[in-house]
């Protein structure tokens, strides 16, 4: 299954915030869109990405003080991305190999969704009921 249609299923839509939001802003839009990682663009270019853990990492670290910091202070950027063409598979195998949760779906420097291993899951168990169902089906025939 390619991200494209991952995306049809689970819509496009991304909530991105600009780099000078403050984490204590950012940790309520993590509650209000029940999410754990958000873009962070600057001009509609993708200049990173935060997650829930980055910001417990950091937390731990530096205290409440880091309640006052910026997205910019704390996101990674370089950032993972993938393409609407790239499979599931290879989404699994990356998000794996780099011990990440959440992938920007990225054509021509415009970011058109998000994926996340919740996703990839859900999608992987999609196939296999679907295979289920067609093996159902073929003895049932016979």
């Amino acid at each position: 299954m390619r991200i494209a249609e991952v995306l049809r299923n689970k819509g496009s839509t991304v909530q991105t915030v600009p780099p000078d939001t403050t984490i204590s802003e950012l940790i309520g839009d993590f509650a209000r869109h029940n999410i754990g990682a958000m873009v962070v663009c600057e001009d509609d270019r993708l200049v990173g990405i935060i997650t829930e853990r980055d910001v417990v990492r950091q937390l731990h670290e530096r205290g409440p003080s880091v309640l006052v910091a910026t997205a910019s202070d704390l996101m990674t950027t370089e950032v993972a991305t993938c393409l609407p063409t790239d499979t599931v598979d290879s989404l699994a195998a990356t998000m794996t190999e780099r011990r990440i949760r959440h992938l920007p779906v990225v054509v021509d420097g415009r970011l058109v969704g998000i994926v996340s291993i919740g996703d990839v899951v859900k999608s992987r168990i999609d196939e296999l009921q679907d295979e289920r169902d067609q093996l159902e089906s073929y003895i049932h025939q016979g």
